[in-house]
Order: C-alpha cells, then structure tokens, then sequence
C-alpha cells in the first residue's frame, strides 16, 4: 500500500528558536522528510531564527549532521540532502531586541503577495510569544495568509492560559494560531476518529449501556534528565495529563460531528472538557521515582535527578473521572502517565461489559469484549473477542484477538507511520486546524486542571515513591481494585 502525497504550493517557514532540541529533533527532520516525500516543492524557502552567531553555510553543516544522525541512510542520499539544505537559510536574532529583524525582512523580501502561505514557528519559551508578535507586525511581516504554531506549554494555569490566548489575540485571529499538540498527529490517533466514526460497527455500542470502563495509559521509560527546571515547575499533571491525555479523553469520548470540519470536531471536543466531573481527592494518586534496590544509573531518583531532596513534584499520576452526559453517564474513565515506567507505552483500552447473561454455565468463565488502541509503540487496533477453547473438553471460553497491527496490514508504509510533526506542519501549511487546540478549548482544560492541582498543595500532599522500572505506586492498583477492576499491563 502507497500513501497518497499531495503537494503543496511553495511557502516560506520561519523557524524561531532553530538551534534548539525540538527544532533539530523534530521540526525540521519532519520538514526533510515531506521534501524527501515530494510533497515540499521548489521555491519554498525555510529559515531558521536564534540567538547563535552561525552563517548560513554553518547552519546547513550543523543541519546536515543532525539529519544524518536521525535519519536513515536510504532518506540522506547526499544528492536529496543538498537539495533540501539549498532551501534552508540562517539569521542571528533575538526574539526580544532588534537584532536580526531587518535581516529577516531581507529574507522574505519578494514573497509573491499576500497570498503565499507564511507560517511562523514558535519553537521557544512562552515569554518570547508576545516579544515575537509584536515584531512581526512591527516589522510588516504579517498578511492574511500568516500563521503561527505554538508549542506547549499553553500557559501554567488558566490566568497565565488566558494572558496568553489574549496575547496572541491582539496580534492574530484565531484562525491563524495552531497550538500544537504532537499527540493529536499520530497516525493511530487518527485512526482511532476513523474507527469510531467511519464504522458502524462500534458507534452503537460505544456509550455507559455497553462500555464497563475506559483506561488511557501513557507510560515513559525516560525520566526528566535534561529538563529538570521545566518538569520541576510542571510535573506530570500539566505536562502530560492537561493536554495529551486531555485530547485523548476527548476524541475517545467525543460524539459525532457534523462534519469532518476544524471546529465542528473542536466544540465536539470542548463539550467534553466541560462535562467532566471534579475529581475526588481519593480518586487521584500521585508518585515520585526512586531507584529500585541494586540499581545503579543515572536519572533513577528524582529528586536527585532536580536537585530538590524535598521535592514534591509528581513524575506519576494516576487518576478517575467521569463525563456527565447522556452517553457516558455512570462510565469511569481511568488516566495514568508517568516517567521511569517499566515499558514506552501509549494505550487507549475499552473495556466492554460481561454478557448480562452466560448460556454456558460457571465452568465457561466470564468473558467480556476488550478494544486496545496502541498509539505507540507497535502502532495498531487489537478487539479482544470470545470463542470456545478448542478439543473436545465440554464448552470452554477463551479471548483471542483479531489484530490490525499497521505494520503488518499496510505494509512498509504502515511500519514506520509518518511522524506526527510532518502531518501536523503540512496542515498548518494547507490552512487545515482539525488536529489544533482552540484558545476556548485550551483554557476548559486548565478550568478542570486546575482545582485539582490546588486541592492537593491545600491538603500538602506528597508523591509516593515507586521504583524506576516499575508500574507506578501500588496506590493506582487500589485505585481500580476499589471498584473491582484492574489496569491493564504496561507492555511495549
């Protein structure tokens, strides 16, 4: 099976903050690969903005070896990669002076019109967002056909969510801000709105009357070394459960839109948020990683790892909650994320009842239908369903799985799925902000986070610790066992 490219027209890309990690890592990789793909054309102009003193021929070198460390060798044929680099220019700049800006200008000097797409990436601290619009207007480098991407962290809480919406307000309309969120890229994410929604099969059953409960579970095996000053101030809550969980809770749980439309899946998204219970403070567990007994390595204790011995950060959160609305009413819904996890594991689990009534007798056991959405690694759909046990034994149940694993169903095109950042850079170009957080939506979510966040430094709590390598704390299994089910394993 081929993926269909479809070409965009040429553009220009300004990368702000193009010496960082996620620009080398990410951003421009992403970009390499579409060019490889076909689907960058000639006459599109890249440029990478920082504070560094490089040139343009060091950009391309320091560029060019980054590419070749993460891509493989079939992708960096050195002719495709020379061509790619002829794209990619350098400016020294500084998001908070004037320095760089008239070189800038120069760059994008002769632009075809307002017409020709520029999109402005925001790959740098949320202190440099307004900084960075107001020169861009200042400076004439904006049109109708302007759009900005801004990365995570949308804000620390819903005041410093709302300051920034308004920021970026006053500056852009809304349809021209894509707040990214990586997660909401990944293929199988995607998949999982074509499985609900293109299928006739699940959308009678998926509501409280067949579904028991709802697990979405997003395990690391890295801890924060490397980002420990950011992850300190953030911990687990408003770096992973506010908006990847977030978003995964709301497409899950979302009902049909209208239409496949940006905001039309986007307020179905928001109705969700809204509709979400508080959270008991006995329905959330919070952990802290420790070394397990004879290990030796680095980033295996936390607090050594933030420098903080006192440190009450959560790397762990496991946590109930429920959506009250017709369809989900009386349904749980469990999240968990943590670092230092015993595998890399992004699962969605729905779980569906027990039969309400068994033909077979105690003898067959109890056996209920289980949907697994692997979102990485091992990208697939896995439904669990009931047969009898083969051999002559009397009538016998047992589960099997019918697998989709995209791997081995599509081919080499589903064994390494795009990356999420290729997709979601193309959208922004092509003007598509289906896969985007709305500002409203962005601050719904901080509007529920943040009672929770409150209620446990009123009441002083402490992480627990777990081992590094391990499930978690042994709180989150009684937090299922206390309503008779359990979590699912954390296997890659």
């Amino acid at each position: 099976m081929v993926s269909r490219v479809i070409p965009v027209d040429p553009f220009d890309l300004v990368v702000f903050g193009a010496t960082g990690d996620l620009a080398r890592r990410k951003i421009l990789p992403a970009l390499f690969r579409r060019f490889c793909a076909g689907q960058i054309p000639d006459g599109t102009r890249i440029i990478g903005a920082a504070r560094s003193e490089y040139s343009i021929a060091e950009y391309r070198d320091k560029l060019a070896a980054d590419l070749k460390k993460i891509t493989n060798d079939a992708l960096c044929d050195a002719n495709v990669l020379a061509a790619f680099l002829q794209l990619v220019t350098y400016v020294p700049l500084d998001g908070s002076a004037e320095t760089g800006w008239p070189a800038l200008c120069e760059r994008l000097s002769g632009r075809g019109g307002d017409e020709r797409v520029q999109v402005f990436y925001f790959s740098v601290g949320p202190a440099l967002f307004e900084p960075l619009a107001e020169r861009l207007h200042s400076y004439g480098l904006t049109s109708a056909a302007t759009r900005i991407v801004v990365e995570k962290p949308f804000g620390h809480d819903l005041a410093s969510a709302r300051d920034l919406n308004r920021t970026l307000a006053s500056h852009f309309d809304e349809g021209q801000i894509y707040r990214i969120d990586h997660y909401l890229g990944k293929e199988t994410v995607q998949n999982l709105m074509a499985v609900r929604f293109g299928n006739m099969l699940f959308e009678p059953l998926w509501n409280s009357q067949y579904v028991d409960h709802i697990q979405i579970t997003v395990a690391e095996t890295v801890g924060v070394l490397g980002r420990e000053d950011y992850y300190e101030r953030a911990g687990a809550m408003r770096d992973m459960t506010q908006n990847h969980l977030m978003q995964l809770l709301c497409l899950i749980a979302m009902e049909p839109p209208a239409k496949f439309d940006p905001d039309a899946v986007r307020d179905e998204k928001l109705k969700v948020i809204r509709a979400l219970d508080p959270v008991e403070p006995y329905h959330i567990v919070r952990g802290q990683y420790a070394p397990a007994p004879g290990a030796v390595g680095r980033d295996l204790n936390y607090r050594e790892t933030v420098g903080n011995q006192r440190s009450s950060t959560e790397s762990y959160i496991a946590l109930k909650t429920h959506i009250s609305n017709w369809r989900w009413a009386g349904t749980p819904f469990y999240l968990r994320t943590g670092k230092r996890l015993k595998a890399r594991s992004s699962v969605i689990n729905v779980m569906f009842k027990d039969a309400p009534h068994s033909i077979f007798g105690e003898e067959a056991g109890r056996h209920a239908n289980h949907l697994k959405i692997r979102l990485q690694p091992n990208e697939g759909i896995t439904l669990s369903v009931t047969i009898k046990e083969p051999g002559p034994g009397g009538m016998r149940l047992m589960d099997v799985p019918l697998d989709m694993s995209f791997a081995e169903a599509l081919g080499p095109e589903g064994s390494e799925p795009a990356d999420a950042y290729e997709r979601l850079i193309m959208d922004v170009v092509r003007g598509n902000q289906t896969l985007f957080m709305r500002g409203d939506e962005v601050e719904a979510a901080w509007g529920w986070t943040d009672p929770i966040i409150a209620g446990w430094q009123a009441r002083g709590d402490v992480p627990k610790p777990y081992e590094s390598g391990s499930a978690g704390p042994g709180d989150a299994d009684l937090l299922l066992r206390r309503d008779q089910r359990e979590w699912r394993g954390i296997n890659p």
